[in-house]
């Protein structure tokens, strides 16, 4: 058979190319086309298409088997090569593409600081933030008069320490600066001094989590109240220690003592405190979906609910009269009373499958905004009181706020947040008023008119915002490597951190 031969069937390449191709096209137009779809799509299409071209040159090209066979045998080799050299070293990014290594290659060397002996910290002007995006969760900062200008007022690093893995913040307590890490077979709870970096104290326990795409380590930034540490780890320990010492108060296993399963991208949410309780979520379902303990003691409280958790952490608002537990499950925005923990508002919204990260915001009139990635989007909820239970009615719903990690921040009649990677503004209608930059699946704060953004590659950047626009004002090459961690702000002093490093800077600020 000739190489000209018609029943060569070019036809079946020629249309699969041009099919992808169009199909990669139309894609690349879809400006709100989520970003896990599309960078899935780069990655999944060319594959597709190069299957179904093996499959039509070894079954339908009309060559000589002995050319097809050589054919299949050298990409079954290419295939079992690649198998063979190299690795999953975690995901590239937030969109869970896996990042292949060299099987040989090492991952980065570590140096721990040493524990020190005393316990006081050097630095005692800072002041604190005691719970995971600062006091009430919102992400809100007073701003200390930053200086914007950091080419001619640069930055000062303080300290750069290497850390254990994981995705946790800090919490800052009295010049102490607080967080969660994998260290071997351990994940620590470890107290650095804020103004040196010297780890004060840590506190241990016997467990890891590790995940491929998610990596391994805690995820949750612990809280404080009144001298005491309160900190989950990935799998569900809970610990309460004393703020000074480190020494345990009391522990619970919260998945362990309810049978349950833990989440596949583990237990991400950090304790609340509310009156005499602490509030942790649980995990998979079958529930509980939320559990309370005595803060002071550990004894259990109440536990509630028999669906699965999220990573969004429980807060505490006022809504339609009602002061009730704001907690973004798996399949459903819930409302709990406080003191009892009962479901006053079962909300289905988004898709139970994809993970939800975002923290629900509380807007003016009664209303919740909350958002996802994954094709999820944002949605408004109206919040109604009916008696003992509250109701809720679609607002309105779209796909110009897609936070994947990210939380968004209201500013006035505004809404701020990272929509698949830039930095977005829409009112409270749902228009977007302006999109800028490209941040990845960072983490912001919003610290007066200014945006702290925290980017996925690891630069930090300072930007105005405004209804009217983003002016990007400076940056800072904080960190260089994939970095999900909400960046920690205590005053004038900026910490940052990924599963590699940490760093403390303190930021100029402008004269009195």
């Amino acid at each position: 058979m000739t190489a000209t031969s018609p029943k060569h069937r070019f036809w079946i390449p020629i249309t699969t190319t041009a099919l992808f191709a169009a199909t990669f096209v139309w894609l690349c137009l879809k400006p709100d086309l989520d970003n896990n779809i599309f960078r899935w799509s780069q990655w999944f299409l060319p594959m597709l298409a190069v299957t179904f071209i093996a499959l039509w040159f070894v079954f339908l090209s009309g060559y000589r088997w002995a050319l097809r066979l050589k054919v299949l045998s050298v990409l079954v080799l290419l295939f079992v090569a690649f198998k063979m050299t190299t690795r999953i070293d975690g995901a590239v990014s937030g969109t869970g593409l896996p990042n292949y290594v060299w099987r040989w290659s090492q991952a980065p060397e570590r140096t721990f600081a040493k524990e020190v002996q005393a316990n006081a910290p050097t630095l005692t002007d800072a002041p604190d933030v005691p719970e995971f995006r600062g006091a009430g969760r919102t992400g809100i900062l007073a701003n200390p008069g930053i200086e914007t200008d950091w080419k001619a007022h640069p930055p000062r690093e303080m300290w750069r320490i290497s850390v254990g893995e994981g995705w946790g913040a800090f919490c800052v307590v009295g010049g102490r600066a607080i967080t969660q890490e994998q260290r071997g077979e351990e994940e620590w709870v470890t107290c650095y001094d804020l103004g040196t970096g010297k780890v004060l104290w840590h506190h241990a326990d016997k467990a890891r989590f590790t995940e491929w795409q998610g990596g391994d380590g805690p995820r949750a930034t612990p809280t404080h109240e009144a001298g005491r540490l309160y900190s989950i780890g990935g799998t569900g320990i809970l610990n309460c220690l004393d703020i000074v010492t480190g020494k345990l108060l009391w522990t619970r296993n919260t998945l362990q003592e309810h049978n349950q399963k833990n989440l596949t991208w583990a237990i991400a949410s950090s304790p609340l405190l509310v009156d005499n309780l602490v509030i942790v979520n649980g995990g998979d379902k079958p529930g509980p979906t939320l559990v309370a303990y005595d803060k002071m003691t550990g004894e259990p409280k109440w536990n509630v609910g028999d669906m699965a958790a999220s990573y969004a952490s429980p807060f505490i608002a006022t809504i339609a009269g009602k002061r009730v537990i704001v907690n973004n499950t798996a399949p459903a925005l819930l409302l709990h009373d406080v003191a009892t923990g009962a479901i006053v508002l079962n909300q289905k919204w988004g898709f139970e499958g994809p993970p939800k990260c975002s923290q629900p915001v509380v807007l003016p009139g009664d209303q919740i905004f909350i958002s996802a990635g994954y094709m999820m989007g944002c949605t408004v909820f109206q919040i109604k009181a009916e008696g003992d239970k509250l109701s809720a009615t679609e607002v309105w719903s779209n796909s110009k706020m897609k936070t994947q990690f990210n939380s968004v921040t209201p500013m006035g009649e505004t809404l701020i947040g990272l929509d698949d990677g830039p930095l977005a503004c829409i009112d409270m209608t749902g228009k977007r008023l302006w999109k800028e930059g490209k941040f990845g699946n960072g983490q912001h704060l919003l610290v007066g008119d200014l945006a702290l953004i925290q980017s996925e590659p690891g630069p930090v950047y300072l930007a105005k915002v405004s209804r009217e626009g983003c002016q990007q004002l400076a940056t800072l090459n904080a960190l260089s490597a994939k970095t999900w961690n909400y960046p920690t702000l205590a005053g004038r002093y900026l910490i940052v951190r990924n599963d590699r490093e940490a760093a403390c800077y303190e930021l100029p600020v402008q004269k009195p």
